[in-house]
């Protein structure tokens, strides 16, 4: 028999616990808590559509990417879930399908190759030179010779970069200072490809180590394709090599492409109403009939101060490609010339000892010719007379006329 319940009075009932301010604010921040981090969740691994791991962006290493102008990014393959197992069913064996080949709608789907894509910004002339080998062809092609093109800021390069802030009026400075370079614009590149050719090659000749030997030549001509094109291009042998490191200059062929300086002169030459020598700065400058240096050249002068003649001196005769008459008792030193006692003529050529030109002075035995070795210039001293080399001699040809006014200052 069940028990019959008794209803408790209300006197003495307990009174209900009331729900406390704190715990209620508690929940509500976990449940915000709890929303916010499904959310991050969610976007997370929606992203990327769908899964934590994400595709690594390959930055412009397909060939298609340039023309499309996107990144080449590997498609992702969906996963594949594998299929729930059911318990297998009797019934005939599945015939084995063929596999299937490649069709050309297949292989043209298929991603391209990663290949490494180059780009190179276009350069845009003029602008102005950013080493000293652009330096270099840029003043040359003014009329300002470094002498012998090399890509260093060596003496004689500062000494032409001087002369012309000199005349452009520009602070004089030792380094590749903006307001110079940006006098000095490149109109074109400094370098340029240079095809040699059949007739390069048929004028190399060996060159005899005696007097009597090179009387005996038909031209002194250059002995090697090297030396043939760093004079044709106003350059230093070392500099052509440095631009040519895998160029074979001994078994060159016609048809062989080199890289050279590009430093022919551009300005217009004139002619020259003075020249000025500078014995102790080693240079021979032109100017025009309004003072304006027209042209810069390093020189060499004579060895012994007595046959450095000084004052005013005036051209008596203009040659290109001259012979050399040479005279034993001009070259006291010689051994060979002793023993000849005579004189001997020796023929044209860049490896004539007086080059491609001879200016005579009016004063015995003095002028202003080229040499055969165009890297001593400025820095050896000659017998007497003003030697250029041979590219900086053919450019002072052109300006030079007779009865020229030529002052040699100490």
């Amino acid at each position: 028999m069940a028990k019959r319940r008794t209803k408790t009075p209300s006197s003495q009932r307990k009174p209900r616990a009331k729900p406390s301010a704190v715990g209620s604010t508690g929940t509500w921040l976990a449940a915000l808590l709890f929303l916010a981090a499904g959310g991050a969740g969610a976007w997370y691994f929606l992203r990327d559509g769908g899964g934590p791991s994400r595709a690594k962006w390959v930055p412009w290493k397909n060939a298609a990417a340039p023309a499309a102008m996107s990144p080449a990014v590997p498609s992702k393959a969906p996963a594949v879930r594998a299929a729930a197992t059911a318990t297998p069913v009797a019934g005939p064996k599945p015939v084995a399908k063929p596999a299937p080949t490649k069709s050309a709608a297949a292989t043209a789907a298929a991603p391209a190759p990663l290949v490494e894509v180059k780009f190179a910004a276009p350069v845009a002339y003029p602008r102005s030179p950013n080493s000293w080998l652009e330096a270099q062809v840029a003043l040359t092609r003014r009329g300002f010779s470094c002498g012998s093109i090399d890509g260093v800021g060596g003496a004689q390069t500062v000494t032409a970069w001087q002369a012309f802030q000199a005349q452009e009026g520009l602070p004089e400075t030792r380094w590749l200072d903006p307001r110079t370079c940006a006098a000095l614009p490149l109109e074109e590149p400094a370098t340029a490809k240079y095809s040699v050719t059949a007739a390069d090659l048929a004028r190399l000749q060996p060159l005899s180590t005696s007097w009597l030997g090179k009387s005996q030549q038909t031209a002194l001509e250059h002995e090697t394709l090297l030396e043939l094109l760093a004079e044709r291009a106003r350059s230093h042998p070392s500099l052509l090599k440095k631009l040519n490191p895998d160029f074979d200059w001994e078994r060159a062929k016609a048809g062989a492409v080199v890289v050279v300086p590009a430093a022919e002169r551009t300005a217009p030459l004139g002619k020259a109403a003075a020249l000025h020598v500078q014995l102790e700065a080693h240079t021979l400058q032109a100017y025009d009939a309004d003072g304006r240096l027209i042209a810069h050249f390093p020189v060499s002068i004579a060895k012994k101060a007595e046959k450095r003649p000084v004052g005013e001196l005036h051209v008596t005769v203009v040659i290109r490609d001259p012979n050399y008459t040479f005279d034993p008792e001009v070259f006291p030193e010689s051994a060979e010339g002793r023993e000849l006692g005579r004189k001997l003529v020796v023929p044209p050529g860049p490896n004539n000892p007086v080059g491609v030109a001879w200016i005579g002075l009016d004063r015995s035995g003095y002028g202003i010719h080229g040499t055969p070795n165009p890297e001593q210039v400025g820095r050896t001293e000659s017998h007497g007379c003003f030697r250029l080399a041979n590219w900086d001699a053919r450019t002072l040809l052109d300006l030079a006329w007779v009865g020229l006014p030529v002052y040699v200052d100490p």
